[in-house]
Protein backbone atom coordinates (compact mmCIF):
# COMPACT_ATOMS: atom_id res chain seq x y z
CA UNK A 1 0.00 0.00 0.00
CA UNK A 2 0.89 3.86 -0.41
CA UNK A 3 0.67 5.37 3.22
CA UNK A 4 1.67 8.95 3.78
CA UNK A 5 2.34 10.49 7.39
CA UNK A 6 1.12 14.27 7.60
CA UNK A 7 3.51 15.75 10.32
CA UNK A 8 3.97 19.59 11.47
CA UNK A 9 7.55 19.74 9.46
CA UNK A 10 9.69 17.13 8.18
CA UNK A 11 12.73 19.19 9.15
CA UNK A 12 11.21 19.33 12.92
CA UNK A 13 10.09 15.88 13.31
CA UNK A 14 11.40 13.93 15.92
CA UNK A 15 12.09 10.31 16.05
CA UNK A 16 8.56 9.52 18.47
CA UNK A 17 5.68 7.41 17.25
CA UNK A 18 4.68 8.86 14.16
CA UNK A 19 8.17 7.82 12.60
CA UNK A 20 7.81 4.07 14.36
CA UNK A 21 4.96 3.26 12.59
CA UNK A 22 6.57 5.00 9.40
CA UNK A 23 9.68 2.58 10.09
CA UNK A 24 7.19 -0.44 10.54
CA UNK A 25 5.06 0.02 7.68
CA UNK A 26 8.67 0.55 5.27
CA UNK A 27 9.85 -2.76 7.04
CA UNK A 28 6.56 -4.38 5.77
CA UNK A 29 7.67 -3.54 2.15
CA UNK A 30 5.12 -0.73 1.74
CA UNK A 31 6.02 2.84 0.05
CA UNK A 32 5.75 4.99 2.52
CA UNK A 33 6.11 8.75 2.19
CA UNK A 34 6.60 11.71 5.24
CA UNK A 35 5.26 15.13 4.20
CA UNK A 36 4.44 18.54 6.61
CA UNK A 37 1.30 20.37 6.57
CA UNK A 38 3.04 23.26 4.31
CA UNK A 39 3.27 20.22 1.46
CA UNK A 40 -0.16 20.30 0.00
CA UNK A 41 -1.12 21.81 -3.73
CA UNK A 42 -4.47 23.00 -4.85
CA UNK A 43 -5.51 24.15 -8.32
CA UNK A 44 -9.34 24.05 -9.51
CA UNK A 45 -7.90 22.85 -12.62
CA UNK A 46 -5.34 19.81 -11.44
CA UNK A 47 -5.65 17.27 -8.76
CA UNK A 48 -4.89 18.35 -4.92
CA UNK A 49 -1.23 17.20 -5.34
CA UNK A 50 1.44 16.82 -2.21
CA UNK A 51 4.92 16.81 -1.82
CA UNK A 52 6.27 13.62 0.04
CA UNK A 53 9.50 12.84 1.40
CA UNK A 54 10.56 8.80 0.87
CA UNK A 55 13.61 6.83 0.80
CA UNK A 56 15.15 4.72 -2.31
CA UNK A 57 14.38 1.09 -1.89
CA UNK A 58 17.66 0.84 -1.69
CA UNK A 59 18.25 1.76 1.56
CA UNK A 60 18.34 -0.03 4.61
CA UNK A 61 17.42 2.00 7.96
CA UNK A 62 18.07 -0.24 10.72
CA UNK A 63 15.89 1.94 13.61
CA UNK A 64 13.06 4.67 13.30
CA UNK A 65 16.05 7.24 14.16
CA UNK A 66 18.09 6.31 11.62
CA UNK A 67 14.87 6.28 8.66
CA UNK A 68 14.25 9.88 10.17
CA UNK A 69 17.53 11.12 10.02
CA UNK A 70 18.00 9.95 6.18
CA UNK A 71 14.45 11.37 5.33
CA UNK A 72 15.84 14.86 6.69
CA UNK A 73 19.25 14.54 4.95
CA UNK A 74 19.90 14.85 0.82
CA UNK A 75 19.47 11.21 -0.09
CA UNK A 76 15.79 11.53 0.10
CA UNK A 77 13.74 11.52 -3.12
CA UNK A 78 11.04 14.66 -3.01
CA UNK A 79 8.43 13.47 -5.08
CA UNK A 80 4.92 15.54 -5.87
CA UNK A 81 1.86 13.24 -5.75
CA UNK A 82 -1.55 13.03 -7.03
CA UNK A 83 -3.39 12.59 -3.30
CA UNK A 84 -5.51 10.30 -4.76
CA UNK A 85 -2.13 7.72 -5.95
CA UNK A 86 -2.15 6.94 -2.10
CA UNK A 87 -3.96 4.15 0.02
CA UNK A 88 -4.07 5.88 3.11
CA UNK A 89 -3.08 9.59 4.38
CA UNK A 90 -2.45 8.99 8.36
CA UNK A 91 -2.82 12.37 10.01
CA UNK A 92 -0.63 12.93 12.52
CA UNK A 93 0.76 16.99 12.97
CA UNK A 94 0.27 18.29 16.51
CA UNK A 95 -1.86 22.02 15.84
CA UNK A 96 -0.57 23.10 19.08
CA UNK A 97 2.32 22.79 18.49
CA UNK A 98 3.25 25.09 15.63
CA UNK A 99 5.07 28.29 16.43
CA UNK A 100 4.00 31.81 16.44
CA UNK A 101 3.72 32.77 12.63
CA UNK A 102 2.70 29.39 11.63
CA UNK A 103 -1.61 29.72 12.64
CA UNK A 104 -2.15 28.92 8.86
CA UNK A 105 -0.96 25.77 9.70
CA UNK A 106 -2.86 24.85 12.84
CA UNK A 107 -5.86 23.33 10.60
CA UNK A 108 -4.12 22.64 7.67
CA UNK A 109 -3.84 19.18 8.08
CA UNK A 110 -7.09 18.74 9.06
CA UNK A 111 -8.50 21.07 6.32
CA UNK A 112 -7.04 19.14 3.28
CA UNK A 113 -7.40 16.00 5.18
CA UNK A 114 -11.08 16.28 4.15
CA UNK A 115 -10.56 17.09 0.90
CA UNK A 116 -8.13 13.96 0.14
CA UNK A 117 -10.87 11.96 1.70
CA UNK A 118 -13.22 12.99 -1.00
CA UNK A 119 -10.78 11.70 -3.41
CA UNK A 120 -11.50 7.80 -2.30
CA UNK A 121 -8.26 7.97 0.18
CA UNK A 122 -8.44 6.40 3.67
CA UNK A 123 -7.39 9.42 5.97
CA UNK A 124 -6.62 8.34 9.53
CA UNK A 125 -8.01 9.09 12.25
CA UNK A 126 -11.17 10.34 9.81
CA UNK A 127 -10.30 13.89 8.86
CA UNK A 128 -14.13 14.69 9.30
CA UNK A 129 -14.16 13.60 13.02
CA UNK A 130 -10.93 15.33 13.64
CA UNK A 131 -12.79 18.60 12.10
CA UNK A 132 -15.19 17.65 15.46
CA UNK A 133 -12.68 17.50 18.04
CA UNK A 134 -10.27 19.58 16.72
CA UNK A 135 -10.19 21.05 20.07
CA UNK A 136 -9.85 17.81 21.85
CA UNK A 137 -10.14 19.26 25.22
CA UNK A 138 -13.55 20.30 24.40
CA UNK A 139 -14.01 16.82 22.97
CA UNK A 140 -13.11 15.86 26.18
CA UNK A 141 -16.29 17.62 27.77
CA UNK A 142 -18.59 15.32 25.76
CA UNK A 143 -17.58 12.63 27.60
CA UNK A 144 -19.61 11.36 30.40
CA UNK A 145 -18.56 13.44 33.70
CA UNK A 146 -18.60 10.71 36.53
CA UNK A 147 -15.27 9.13 34.48
CA UNK A 148 -13.42 13.09 35.01
CA UNK A 149 -12.26 15.62 37.24
CA UNK A 150 -14.78 18.15 37.86
CA UNK A 151 -13.65 21.07 35.24
CA UNK A 152 -14.49 24.31 33.99
CA UNK A 153 -13.71 26.01 30.93
CA UNK A 154 -14.23 29.85 31.09
CA UNK A 155 -11.94 33.29 30.37
CA UNK A 156 -13.89 35.00 33.13
CA UNK A 157 -11.19 35.72 35.96
CA UNK A 158 -14.55 35.97 38.61
CA UNK A 159 -15.42 32.44 37.41
CA UNK A 160 -11.87 30.54 38.26
CA UNK A 161 -11.71 32.16 41.65
CA UNK A 162 -15.12 31.10 42.77
CA UNK A 163 -13.87 27.64 41.15
CA UNK A 164 -10.72 28.05 42.81
CA UNK A 165 -12.68 28.45 46.43
CA UNK A 166 -15.05 25.40 45.97
CA UNK A 167 -12.19 22.61 45.60
CA UNK A 168 -10.55 23.71 48.82
CA UNK A 169 -8.12 26.61 46.99
CA UNK A 170 -6.34 23.76 44.93
CA UNK A 171 -6.49 23.24 41.07
CA UNK A 172 -5.20 22.85 37.55
CA UNK A 173 -4.94 25.34 35.09
CA UNK A 174 -4.13 25.44 32.10
CA UNK A 175 -4.73 26.39 28.19
CA UNK A 176 -7.62 24.76 26.30
CA UNK A 177 -5.60 24.69 23.11
CA UNK A 178 -2.26 23.05 24.45
CA UNK A 179 -0.32 20.03 24.86
CA UNK A 180 2.94 18.44 26.08
CA UNK A 181 2.29 19.64 29.47
CA UNK A 182 3.50 23.55 28.11
CA UNK A 183 1.35 26.20 29.83
CA UNK A 184 0.43 23.92 33.04
CA UNK A 185 0.00 25.22 36.45
CA UNK A 186 -0.63 23.70 39.78
CA UNK A 187 -2.25 26.23 41.84
CA UNK A 188 -2.72 25.79 45.78
CA UNK A 189 -3.25 28.16 48.83
CA UNK A 190 0.30 29.62 48.22
CA UNK A 191 0.33 30.57 45.11
CA UNK A 192 1.27 34.42 44.91
CA UNK A 193 0.85 34.98 41.51
CA UNK A 194 -2.58 33.61 40.77
CA UNK A 195 -4.03 36.41 39.10
CA UNK A 196 -0.84 37.18 36.84
CA UNK A 197 -1.19 33.47 35.82
CA UNK A 198 -4.82 33.67 34.57
CA UNK A 199 -4.35 37.12 32.68
CA UNK A 200 -1.60 35.15 31.22
CA UNK A 201 -3.26 31.82 29.88
CA UNK A 202 -6.33 34.30 28.85
CA UNK A 203 -4.87 36.18 27.01
CA UNK A 204 -3.80 32.85 24.84
CA UNK A 205 -7.40 32.16 25.06
CA UNK A 206 -9.66 30.00 26.86
CA UNK A 207 -8.76 28.28 30.66
CA UNK A 208 -9.24 24.99 31.51
CA UNK A 209 -9.53 24.82 35.60
CA UNK A 210 -9.66 21.70 36.45
CA UNK A 211 -10.44 19.56 39.95
CA UNK A 212 -6.59 18.59 41.11
CA UNK A 213 -6.37 14.99 41.97
CA UNK A 214 -4.05 14.07 44.72
CA UNK A 215 -3.12 10.78 43.14
CA UNK A 216 -1.50 12.96 40.28
CA UNK A 217 1.92 13.40 41.90
CA UNK A 218 2.60 9.75 42.06
CA UNK A 219 1.96 10.34 37.61
CA UNK A 220 -0.56 9.37 35.12
CA UNK A 221 -0.56 6.47 33.21
CA UNK A 222 -1.13 6.93 29.18
CA UNK A 223 -3.57 4.41 27.63
CA UNK A 224 -3.39 3.69 23.53
CA UNK A 225 -6.49 2.68 21.75
CA UNK A 226 -6.70 1.12 18.64
CA UNK A 227 -10.25 0.86 16.77
CA UNK A 228 -11.72 1.98 20.16
CA UNK A 229 -9.81 -0.58 22.20
CA UNK A 230 -6.50 -1.06 24.40
CA UNK A 231 -3.99 -1.59 21.85
CA UNK A 232 -2.30 -5.18 22.93
CA UNK A 233 -0.27 -7.78 21.44
CA UNK A 234 0.97 -11.49 22.88
CA UNK A 235 -0.65 -10.34 26.47
CA UNK A 236 1.10 -6.94 26.68
CA UNK A 237 -0.52 -4.13 26.47
CA UNK A 238 0.06 -0.24 25.24
CA UNK A 239 0.32 1.48 28.63
CA UNK A 240 2.86 3.54 30.03
CA UNK A 241 2.75 5.22 33.28
CA UNK A 242 4.63 8.67 33.27
CA UNK A 243 6.08 9.83 36.62
CA UNK A 244 6.86 13.51 37.25
CA UNK A 245 10.38 14.39 36.85
CA UNK A 246 12.24 16.01 39.83
CA UNK A 247 10.55 19.51 41.23
CA UNK A 248 7.77 19.28 39.20
CA UNK A 249 4.31 18.07 39.10
CA UNK A 250 3.77 17.51 35.47
CA UNK A 251 4.24 14.28 34.03
CA UNK A 252 4.41 14.53 30.25
CA UNK A 253 7.86 12.95 29.11
CA UNK A 254 8.61 16.36 27.18
CA UNK A 255 8.51 18.26 30.61
CA UNK A 256 11.28 15.50 32.44
CA UNK A 257 8.75 12.86 33.50
CA UNK A 258 10.07 9.49 33.11
CA UNK A 259 8.21 6.24 31.29
CA UNK A 260 7.95 3.37 33.51
CA UNK A 261 5.53 0.07 33.24
CA UNK A 262 2.09 -0.30 34.53
CA UNK A 263 -0.68 -2.65 34.85
CA UNK A 264 -3.99 -2.82 33.20
CA UNK A 265 -6.60 -1.97 36.03
CA UNK A 266 -10.08 -2.39 36.52
CA UNK A 267 -10.09 1.63 36.90
CA UNK A 268 -8.70 1.69 33.22
CA UNK A 269 -11.24 -0.90 31.79
CA UNK A 270 -14.32 0.67 33.01
CA UNK A 271 -12.81 4.06 31.41
CA UNK A 272 -12.44 2.53 28.10
CA UNK A 273 -15.37 0.77 28.52
CA UNK A 274 -17.49 3.92 28.46
CA UNK A 275 -15.23 5.70 25.35
CA UNK A 276 -14.41 2.91 23.34
CA UNK A 277 -18.05 2.69 21.72
CA UNK A 278 -17.78 6.87 21.02
CA UNK A 279 -14.70 6.74 19.52
CA UNK A 280 -15.59 3.87 17.32
CA UNK A 281 -18.71 5.66 16.10
CA UNK A 282 -16.82 9.11 15.86
CA UNK A 283 -13.84 7.17 13.61
CA UNK A 284 -11.14 7.97 15.57
CA UNK A 285 -8.76 4.96 14.58
CA UNK A 286 -5.65 5.74 17.10
CA UNK A 287 -6.32 7.53 20.15
CA UNK A 288 -4.42 8.47 23.75
CA UNK A 289 -5.99 8.80 27.08
CA UNK A 290 -4.36 9.78 30.24
CA UNK A 291 -5.41 8.46 33.41
CA UNK A 292 -4.64 9.21 36.85
CA UNK A 293 -6.30 6.07 38.51
CA UNK A 294 -9.80 6.33 38.20
CA UNK A 295 -10.45 9.38 36.53
CA UNK A 296 -9.06 10.31 32.76
CA UNK A 297 -8.11 13.48 32.48
CA UNK A 298 -7.07 14.09 28.91
CA UNK A 299 -8.12 12.66 25.29
CA UNK A 300 -5.83 13.09 22.53
CA UNK A 301 -7.31 12.28 19.05
CA UNK A 302 -5.02 14.28 16.86
CA UNK A 303 -1.40 13.04 17.01
CA UNK A 304 -1.21 10.47 20.41
CA UNK A 305 2.58 9.14 21.41
CA UNK A 306 3.30 6.86 23.35
CA UNK A 307 5.43 4.03 21.23
CA UNK A 308 9.03 5.45 21.67
CA UNK A 309 8.33 5.11 25.88
CA UNK A 310 6.79 1.73 25.73
CA UNK A 311 9.99 0.97 23.43
CA UNK A 312 12.51 3.21 25.92
CA UNK A 313 10.78 0.51 29.20
CA UNK A 314 10.93 -2.48 27.32
CA UNK A 315 8.01 -3.48 26.55
CA UNK A 316 6.23 -4.90 22.87
CA UNK A 317 6.59 -2.96 19.87
CA UNK A 318 3.37 -2.23 19.08
CA UNK A 319 3.75 -0.32 15.41
CA UNK A 320 3.34 -3.54 13.67
CA UNK A 321 -0.29 -4.29 15.28
CA UNK A 322 -1.12 -0.42 14.14
CA UNK A 323 0.19 -1.04 10.32
CA UNK A 324 -1.26 -4.71 10.35
CA UNK A 325 -4.57 -3.00 11.44
CA UNK A 326 -4.36 -0.56 8.29
CA UNK A 327 -3.47 -3.47 6.20
CA UNK A 328 -6.98 -4.86 7.14
CA UNK A 329 -8.99 -2.10 6.27
CA UNK A 330 -7.32 -1.74 3.00
CA UNK A 331 -8.37 -5.49 2.45
CA UNK A 332 -12.08 -4.15 3.50
CA UNK A 333 -11.94 -1.70 1.15
CA UNK A 334 -10.98 -3.63 -2.08
CA UNK A 335 -13.70 -6.06 -1.21
CA UNK A 336 -16.70 -3.27 -0.30
CA UNK A 337 -15.09 -0.02 -2.05
CA UNK A 338 -17.36 3.01 -1.37
CA UNK A 339 -20.14 1.25 0.22
CA UNK A 340 -18.29 1.91 3.43
CA UNK A 341 -17.65 4.93 4.72
CA UNK A 342 -14.52 6.66 5.53
CA UNK A 343 -15.76 6.78 9.30
CA UNK A 344 -16.64 3.43 9.22
CA UNK A 345 -13.65 1.86 8.08
CA UNK A 346 -11.41 4.18 10.08
CA UNK A 347 -12.64 1.33 12.71
CA UNK A 348 -13.16 -1.44 11.89
CA UNK A 349 -11.13 -4.30 13.35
Amino acid sequence: MKICFVVNSVESEGAGTTVYMMHEAWKRNHEVYLMGVGDFSFTQTEALSIITRSLPKSSKPGTPEEHLEMLQGEKAATKKLEAKQLDVLFIRNNPTEEDKGRQWAESAGVAFGRMVQQEGVLVLNDAFALSNAFIDKLYFEELPAHIKPASLITRDKSEILEFFETHKKKMILKPLEGSGGRGVYLIDKNEKNLNQIIENLSAQGYIIAQQYLPAAKEGDVRVLLLNGNILQKNGKYGIIKRVSGEGDFRSNISQGGRPEASEYTHDIKKIIEVIGPKLKRDGHFFVGLDVVKNKLIEINVLSPGGLDGLSKIGVENFSDVIIEAIERKIEYKKHYGSGISNRELATME
